[in-house]
């Protein structure tokens, strides 16, 4: 490493020591001063900081617009809706008045906006509006569509061109900027009479707002240290000031100094040792030197190849300085092996929003599920009015859509997010007529989309595979005329896919309605190619008679029982074929299994009830996130082989070992926003998802009433035989010594996708949204043979 004292002296002596002009913290941009006259509220900097604050569309929300919230035919509300001057939030009118957090959505919370009568709701219901006055605003996670009507057609455009604007902005900014941003939105929150000025008691609400319960004492010497012009008031730079030492990150600050020596300022040499020691690969010259004009925030310091405290931070807290290898956030993995070679995410009874039981069917829940990644939907299909196949729970309270709806989705959705096959799995109730009446849709709706024919061989030795099926959709049905009882009876998808009685998804259907399923239509049986539904009688197929396009349906209990007894036959045979699991019927409120278990033996098709948050689908989300989130992950080799000694039962000796030190945590989000007192208690859990004899959790102790700045420095270590499988979980909870502890936040990601190093987890909500800025900041070492 290159001293800082040859670095200087090798500078012309009559240019100025550039640490001396560049070591110095780079200011926060000042909140507006009293000389500005009031014309410029606090709250705008935030737009200004986007670089929005002179347009248009951005104006005249912050103004607000009058829209009508459509629910019904007959439930068209006025309601006033506004952007807040945070730019990332917006206000609106309720009927009943509520707590002011159930006032407002956020922009970063959105999915989609979409114009005119894009939505179930709007079609539905918007017949008396205008398309060109219509709007739809979709939102992550279970929140239901917002359909709004405009008074003209200008004003729904600016909605839609400003929130797409804003939606874009946010998408673009830097952690760092995220973070100037939700201090700056709070600052003005705590500004009660919008002077400008903060007083201690201003400042203290403040603390509170931002999750931290300072000591009184320390906080108010904290505020007189700032308050330069003694007259018991913050303003401008002494605003600026307090924010700085509230916002240090000492930690960082000490790993910046192990490398920057008495200077105090980073060379690329200096640089590139930090980056060595990280374990970067591809850590060379000429890459400090990069990641120096990238992120460092001044120029001095960029001409001469320096990088500041301020640079380093900014590093860290980009993608490139995160836990998750930008690297594997594209396509990277090999596309072109078969089906049966991947993980494929899947959704159980997509149709439904809520529960099996009573909830809603929508085509707003297949949107959201291509919204994330998923690539096998499924279709629970009866007899309708009319001719027409509809879509539902069978024999459940839940409510009805009609087949052709569905696939309409599927032609207009299923590929914004990826470009890989789509499969359709049909779970056939319908007699003859509607499997026809079906069989039509597929076509006439699809058109080219819908793969009809096998692209080469029509007995082919492997499935095709993702690469050569883009941008197709796939049918899982029953196939004529091979599926045959042994009376010679056409059979159903239902009755091949149930094992037993007791392992039935669906309640028993009436005899009229099981004599009608039992027959399949030619029709709908030529549109199944390459998925043939088909009973798993046996995992030991002959050599010589390979039947890669048969797909078997399995109950998470029968998957279960296979792994315990048959481990590596079941991860043999779904070396050559797909297998779906679906959860037991018995679930009624749509829980979800961990889908660990049936991955750890080659399932491709682990279907998950979407529409319910909890850790199972964390994990869903954590083994997709990489690979593009196109849907298809690539099994490990393991896995692959249809000669495979590997048994995730018996997986063998340990042979990595996961250390991970969790330092401190940033901005966590307070739980409950009403309650200016209430201050988290946060702990951190690390748990590792793998082959059972890899599962483990460890936490840390828990940091009383500091959910801003808590600091743990613990050391949490896990012995793992089959790394290649493994997910790790990292979660924050509220302790509570009376209750359940409160979830805070997660990140889940494929330990093959962990960088080592110094990290930072970027959380993300129940539903999966981005609580940015709160991050984890931890160093991550591995050690393999």
């Amino acid at each position: 490493m290159l001293c800082g004292r040859w670095r200087r002296c090798r500078r012309p002596p009559e240019e100025p020591p550039v640490a001396a002009q560049v070591a110095a913290p780079v200011a926060l941009p000042s909140p507006p001063t009293p000389s500005d006259g009031g014309t410029k509220r606090p709250g705008l900097r935030a737009l200004k900081k986007m670089g929005l604050t002179e347009d248009e569309d951005v104006r005249a929300m912050l103004l607000g617009s009058r829209l009508r919230k459509i629910r019904s035919r007959t439930w068209h509300k006025e309601r006033l809706y506004r952007l807040q001057e945070d730019g990332l939030s917006v206000w609106f009118q309720r009927r009943i008045p509520r707590a002011p957090s159930q006032h407002i959505f956020f922009v970063q919370h959105i999915e989609a906006v979409r114009e005119g009568h894009q939505s179930e709701g709007l079609r539905r219901f918007g017949g008396a509006f205008a398309p060109a006055c219509c709007l739809t605003i979709a939102f992550k996670g279970r929140r239901k569509n917002l359909d709004l009507a405009a008074p003209t057609a200008e004003e729904a455009q600016r909605w839609v061109r400003g929130l797409t604007k804003l939606r874009a902005r946010l998408d673009a900014m830097s952690q760092r900027e995220r973070l100037d941003h939700w201090i700056h939105s709070y600052l003005h929150r705590a500004d009660s009479n919008q002077d400008s000025k903060m007083s201690f008691k201003e400042i203290k609400s403040l603390l509170r707002m931002v999750n931290v319960d300072m000591n009184d004492m320390y906080a108010y010497l904290l505020f007189k240290e700032c308050d330069h012009s003694n007259n018991d008031r913050l303003e401008g730079a002494e605003i600026e000031e307090f924010l700085r030492r509230l916002l240090k990150r000492p930690e960082l600050e000490e790993i910046f100094h192990q490398y920057s020596g008495e200077d105090r300022v980073l060379s690329a040499p200096e640089l590139l040792e930090f980056l060595e020691d990280q374990g970067e690969e591809g850590a060379t010259l000429a890459r400090a030197q990069q990641l120096i004009q990238t992120y460092e925030l001044n120029e001095t310091a960029k001409q001469h190849e320096l990088m500041t405290l301020d640079g380093f931070m900014m590093y860290l807290l980009s993608p490139e300085g995160a836990a998750l290898d930008t690297t594997h956030t594209c396509v990277f993995q090999d596309m072109n092996q078969p089906l049966a070679h991947y993980f494929i995410s899947s959704s159980h009874n997509t149709y439904l929003t809520d529960s099996q039981i009573g909830g809603p069917s929508s085509t707003e829940a297949y949107i959201r599920a291509f919204a994330q990644g998923c690539r096998c939907v499924e279709l629970d299909c009866w007899e309708g009015p009319g001719g027409e196949p509809i879509i539902y729970h069978g024999h459940t309270l839940t409510s009805k859509i009609l087949f052709r709806d569905v696939v309409q989705a599927v032609r207009d959705h299923a590929f914004t997010l990826s470009p890989y096959p789509v499969i359709l799995s049909l779970e056939n109730h319908c007699g003859l007529e509607q499997q026809a009446a079906m069989a039509r849709h597929l076509r006439t709706i699809l058109g080219d989309m819908l793969v009809t024919q096998a692209l080469d061989s029509p007995n082919p030795e492997e499935l095709p595979s993702p690469e050569q099926l883009k941008g197709r959709v796939l049918v899982k049905g029953k196939k004529l005329p091979a599926a045959r009882s042994e009376d010679g009876r056409a059979l159903s998808d239902r009755e091949e896919e149930e094992d037993d009685d007791e392992e039935e998804e669906e309640e028993a259907e009436t005899t009229a309605q099981r004599r009608l399923a039992k027959q399949i239509s030619p029709e709908l049986s030529a549109l199944v190619v390459y998925c043939h539904a088909t009973r798993l009688r046996t995992l030991h197929p002959a050599p010589d008679a390979p039947q890669p396009c048969q797909v078997s349906s399995l109950s998470e209990r029968k998957a279960k029982k296979l792994i315990r007894e048959a481990g590596n036959s079941f991860v043999r045979h779904n070396a050559r074929q797909l297998t779906r699991v679906y959860p037991l019927g018995l679930r009624m409120n749509s829980a979800n299994y961990s889908p660990q278990e049936m991955w750890n033996s080659g399932c491709q098709l682990v279907a998950l009830n979407f529409q319910t948050p909890g850790y199972e689908m964390d994990l869903n989300a954590g083994r997709f996130l990489v690979n593009g989130q196109c849907g298809y992950v690539l099994k490990p080799a393991c896995l692959r082989q249809p000669d495979s000694t590997f048994d995730p039962e018996d997986p063998g000796p340990p042979r990595t070992t996961l250390s991970i030190q969790v330092l401190t945590a940033q901005q966590l989000p307070k739980l409950n926003a009403e309650k200016p007192h209430s201050i988290v208690d946060p702990l951190v859990r690390v748990e590792i998802h793998g082959v059972p004899a890899d599962c483990a959790r460890q936490e840390t102790d828990y940091v009383l009433n500091n959910g801003f700045n808590p600091h743990w420095g613990q050391t949490l270590q896990f012995q793992l035989r089959a790394p290649e499988l493994a997910l790790v979980r990292f979660v924050v909870e509220d302790y509570d010594a009376t209750s359940p502890n409160d979830f805070v936040g997660q990140f889940t990601l494929p330990l093959s996708s962990l960088k080592q190093g110094y990290r930072h987890i970027h959380l993300l909500s129940k539903d999966g949204a981005s609580l940015s800025p709160a991050t984890l900041f931890i160093q991550i070492r591995i050690q393999r043979p």
